[in-house]
């Protein structure tokens, strides 16, 4: 297995359960657009830059596949519509594979890092909680000591939320009262951490993106307060999206890396949509590592990204 080898089976079979609906959606759309071609000619090319679009791939990312596919053609003079889903596959690995970004081979922290400390951003309604309390699962059966912030105090159904994961998960969580101030529990959080010997903190933040230049200086205030006890932190700013709102994914990508530093994302809900083509362009367009996507409510259908994986089983290589 080599460099792939966290990629367990139940780990493969979930993904592939998870694309199911993505998978179905594409190629039943690519079956249409080859439709009595027999080669990979300009109509074919129009009608797959039209399923790409409206497979959520996003636009400037549909294009970029479709030069690449051009040049093929162009080179080997001759591809069969029968070619096209390998080398749709090839093309796609490849311009992920470009992207400078590492996929994250498991549930693991740098060593050197104590407590590592994820900021956890996105608007409400994205699985954002979900995700910190399957976070918290997976670092905690890796062995290591974890510790939630409810940061986001702005609702009283967020702290509510991250104190059932807390309890559901065996973890501690930190808050103050609804309505307090977001950078006084994240500090009072990494005290708490430093204190326990913490091994993650993970802080949750208020979903808020009507005002983004009041999203950027809460953020940026809880980033400065956290720095008074964690020099270096936040370690990871990790940005939360909702894969089956498809373009509107986008959308929350510009905003919030406009508004603060982002430096990973995962992108969840992707087993109860067909719009899974929107990690793809998400993964290109940001060239911000795509950490975890979500498969499922259960607690182990949080996994980490990988591009190769991905475009296989998008592709139903075994």
């Amino acid at each position: 297995m080599g460099f792939f080898s966290f990629f367990s089976k139940e780990k493969k079979e979930t993904l592939d359960k998870g694309l199911e609906k993505t998978k179905e959606s594409f190629f039943s759309k690519i079956s249409r657009a080859i439709a009595g071609k027999s080669k990979v000619d300009d109509d074919v090319l129009d009608n797959l830059e039209e399923v790409l679009v409206t497979s959520d791939v996003g636009v400037d990312t549909t294009l970029n596949i479709i030069e690449r596919i051009e040049s093929r053609v162009s080179r080997d003079k001759y591809v069969s519509t029968a070619e096209l889903n390998s080398i749709l596959r090839d093309e796609i690995a490849s311009l992920l594979t470009e992207n400078n970004t590492e996929d994250t081979e498991g549930f693991v922290i740098p060593k050197d890092k104590k407590p590592y400390v994820i900021m956890v951003v996105g608007v409400n309604g994205v699985g954002k909680t979900t995700t910190i309390g399957k976070l918290a699962y997976q670092f905690k059966k890796a062995g290591l000591k974890v510790c939630l912030g409810a940061a986001d105090t702005f609702r009283a159904a967020a702290i509510e939320q991250i104190e059932i994961w807390g309890e559901r998960v065996g973890v501690n969580v930190i808050k103050q009262q609804m309505g307090s101030d977001p950078a006084s529990v994240a500090f009072d959080t990494l005290n708490s951490a430093v204190a326990n010997d913490v091994d993650v903190v993970i802080i949750d933040t208020a979903g808020r993106l009507h005002n983004k230049k009041g999203l950027m200086d809460e953020l940026s205030k809880i980033k400065r307060v956290m720095q008074k006890v964690v020099p270096d932190a936040p370690h990871d700013v990790m940005l939360v999206l909702d894969g089956s709102t498809g373009q509107n994914a986008f959308e929350q990508a510009k905003q919030f890396t406009q508004a603060t530093q982002v430096t990973s994302m995962a992108i969840t809900k992707l087993d109860g949509t067909a719009k899974g083509g929107v990690v793809i362009g998400i993964s290109d367009q940001f060239k911000i590592p795509v950490r975890y996507i979500g498969l499922g409510e259960g607690m182990e259908d949080l996994q980490p990204f990988n591009r190769r994986e991905f475009v296989d089983s998008l592709f139903k290589i075994e």
